[in-house]
């Protein structure tokens, strides 16, 4: 937009014409929900408690699942569970062992617990992937309304900077005349 056009602009025009100037850039229509959110109200959302609230207990359970699978702790605990499983039945329990070498029962677990635990992760990774969108969506209103509110600021300066050179005219009249009675 140049200079001479913001001015002469309502906010409601103004307001407009960003997101007709949006609406090219993207090629959706201006809604007209948006376009009286942007003009009244708070636009900003927090949406990690919105999202998070609406979660099934499945979904919770999901996420802290994943939170611990991809830890240092379930690292380090899943480590040691596995040293131990195989020390002892490679070395200690060697006579006696309930899962000899190579570990047969031991690939049947590793491979079970991997075929639960990828899906998990992935339906976590999901929602977060959907979080994430809505954050975006959210960044871009509170973006939108900021630049709304700047432009009109800025018009508002550009009208008080005219108004003052229009005041120092006025001035600089009113002086002369000062100067022109004074002189008589």
């Amino acid at each position: 937009m140049d200079d001479k056009n913001v001015m002469s602009y309502s906010k409601e025009e103004l307001i407009r014409k960003i997101l007709e100037r949006d609406k090219d850039l993207k090629g959706s229509d201006i809604d007209e929900e948006l376009f009286h959110e942007l003009i009244s109200g708070k636009i900003s959302k927090n949406i990690n408690n919105t999202h998070d609230n609406n979660l099934t207990l499945g979904q919770r359970t999901a996420d802290k699942i994943a939170t611990f699978g991809g830890s240092w702790t379930f690292i380090i605990t899943f480590c040691v569970v596995l040293s131990i499983w195989i020390i002892g039945n490679a070395v200690i329990l060697i006579n006696k062992a309930f899962d000899p070498y190579p570990f047969v029962f031991l690939n049947l677990i590793l491979s079970c617990l991997a075929a639960i635990q990828a899906p998990i992760i992935m339906m976590s990774q999901n929602r977060q992937s959907e979080r994430d969108r809505l954050t975006a969506a959210n960044d871009y209103l509170v973006n939108l309304k900021s630049e709304i509110i700047i432009e009109d600021l800025y018009n508002k300066i550009d009208m008080l900077i005219d108004q003052q050179e229009e005041y120092k005219k006025n001035q600089e009249i009113l002086l002369k005349k000062i100067e022109e009675l004074k002189s008589n």
